[in-house]
């Protein structure tokens, strides 16, 4: 098959600040039927590999340290060889989820991840958290934002760790800059499209969250 993003919905506990918050995630899998990249595996890592199937995982990207979106990380990554990836910023949250257990590797503003002859480029969008990031792949007109540009605004910045003025920065300057047509794989919900979101910046700003 051509390549492509799959979507694997997963749901659990996410966890923060003394607080647990029933949440779906949305995983995904980017590539084609040899080889993928596991991003974000969320709560059930026996559902995001029965959708690899025996294809070879090259990566597991981790877009931020929230529990909810690495907490299948290393089981995943365990039964397939790969590499667990994620932004050195985001390290005191994972250690949280995964005391004793480094990642094996860093997502750096400009790094590029390369599966099934596609290119993904790593954009920091920082805000969310501290190492939030956001990975484009423009051979498929898409990004994937992880919790930091929804369908209808920002993701939620009045936890520890986290800003609203910079997740506002992180999508005004790195995210509403890619094409109109770009479609955004989000972390939790519906996907978007950069064009539908950009004419709402400065409502977000507004409302302030």
């Amino acid at each position: 098959m051509a390549a492509s993003i799959e979507r694997v919905v997963t749901s659990g506990t996410f966890s923060l600040d003394g607080q647990d918050f029933d949440v779906d995630n949305n995983v995904w899998l980017v590539g084609d039927d040899r080889e993928v990249l596991v991003v974000d595996p969320a709560h059930d890592a026996r559902a995001v590999l029965a959708a690899v199937g025996d294809r070879s995982v090259v990566a597991v990207a981790c877009t931020h340290g929230h529990n909810d979106h690495v907490n299948a990380a290393v089981e995943v990554a365990s039964a397939t060889g790969a590499p667990v990836l994620i932004n050195p910023e985001d390290r005191h949250l994972w250690d949280v989820a995964h005391p004793g257990r480094a990642p094996d590797g860093e997502l750096v503003d400009g790094a590029e991840l390369t599966v099934a002859g596609l290119t993904l480029r790593v954009l920091a969008t920082p805000g969310h958290s501290w190492g939030s990031v956001s990975l484009h792949v423009p051979e498929l007109t898409a990004v994937l934002t992880g919790d930091t540009l929804f369908q209808g605004g920002p993701g939620a910045t009045g936890r520890s760790f986290s800003d609203f003025p910079t997740i506002i920065a992180s999508i005004r300057d790195r995210l509403l800059t890619l094409p109109a047509e770009t479609v955004v794989h989000t972390g939790h919900g519906d996907t978007t499209t950069i064009g539908a979101e950009a004419p709402h910046l400065q409502e977000w700003i507004d409302r302030g969250h």
